[in-house]
């Protein structure tokens, strides 16, 4: 299992519970998991690094539990119980040096510190849509939701927030004005996430409708758009020293999009919908490779012979193919259930 975990560089969370490994490199795909333990109370919500060296993978589960996989050892060496799944999925996991940060839909954020039996619990409004943190200033997080205005926490001091904005969008901290010191546009459809590409003058922004676009930061201005995804988009990351773009969704694709040029240098199908995406910090080794120029050609309805090497890592390995199967029938039947309601309302 280290063998195949330590190739991967991109990982993803998926609705059936499976966290997925990719290797860019190799042209590999892996699922890691006990097949025997999978269910939908496990789906995975939020991914985030345990540690600065990339050794750990923290992985947020529907049912409030955080699990930590070793990507050196190749299996999960931990679980801990975070929340309640009354309360929620975790729309935020992070860390500190000493300590775990967690953040629910109904707006309970918790720190969690090691060695301590005791929680700080911040209530930060409901229908909480995200928490994210400062990457350079690590006590810092920001939430976000449904009629919830930005607020930007300190950990530190945790009575209020330290800033909160009447609408999200881009707003300067350093200064005291609270109005917004720009506004974009783009398209009809709601915006489902963003990210940030090195250098901070430009965002990408995901919505409903997969549709993926690159926004500049000093104009306004719509700068590009990606193609080829279908469905909602669920989860965006950029590489932070590469112009490199992650996207993943409900069309079950892992795509990496170059930002100097949009057009996609790796595509792959991974059978299962996806919620999130994981990018290692390392060079995803993607220059120069063969494999790249083969996956770009692929087109949309070949996507079941995409990397057919694609393996399953797990304590009971051969379930998998039926497991998959079994998704992919309970899917197709309540498609079809969904056909005989419309017939029926239309007669």
């Amino acid at each position: 299992m280290a063998d195949k975990s330590q190739t991967c560089s991109v990982w993803l969370g998926s609705e059936t519970g499976i966290l997925k490994g990719v290797s860019l490199s190799k042209k590999r795909a892996f699922n890691f998991c006990d097949m025997s333990s999978v269910s939908r109370d496990q789906e995975i919500c939020a991914l985030t690094w345990g540690d600065r060296q990339e050794s750990e993978v923290l992985v947020g589960c529907v049912n409030g539990s955080v699990k930590t996989f070793s990507t050196e050892k190749g299996v999960f060496t931990e679980t801990r119980v975070c929340g309640d799944i009354s309360q929620g999925r975790f729309t935020g996991i992070a860390v500190t040096d000493r300590s775990l940060i967690t953040c629910v839909e109904s707006g309970l954020l918790k720190v969690w510190t090691e060695g301590s039996a005791d929680t700080v619990e911040i209530n930060v409004g409901g229908e909480v849509c995200r928490m994210r943190q400062n990457p350079s200033q690590r006590h810092r997080v920001a939430t976000g939701g449904k009629e919830n205005p930005l607020k930007v926490w300190d950990l530190e001091r945790p009575d209020k927030p330290i800033f909160t904005a009447k609408n999200v969008r881009v707003y300067d901290p350093s200064t005291p004005q609270r109005r917004p010191v720009l506004e974009a546009e783009f398209g009809e459809y709601p915006l489902t996430t963003l990210a940030l590409p090195a250098g901070h003058d430009r965002v990408v922004v995901g919505n409903t409708h997969g549709q993926i676009a690159i926004l500049d930061l000093r104009k306004g201005l719509v700068r590009g758009c990606m193609k080829g995804l279908a469905g909602s988009v669920r989860g965006l990351q950029c590489h932070p020293s590469s112009p490199l773009l992650a996207s993943c969704g409900l069309d079950r694709f892992l795509r990496i999009h170059s930002l100097e040029d949009r057009s996609t240098v790796h595509k792959v199908y991974l059978k299962s919908r996806l919620n999130c995406v994981l990018l290692s910090s390392r060079d995803l080794e993607l220059v120069g490779s063969d494999a790249a120029g083969e996956v770009e050609e692929v087109k949309e309805e070949e996507r079941d012979e995409v990397w057919d090497s694609m393996e399953t890592v797990s304590e009971k390995g051969e379930k998998r193919t039926v497991e998959e199967e079994a998704e992919e029938s309970r899917e197709t039947a309540e498609k079809k259930e969904e056909k005989k309601k419309r017939k029926k309302a239309k007669k």
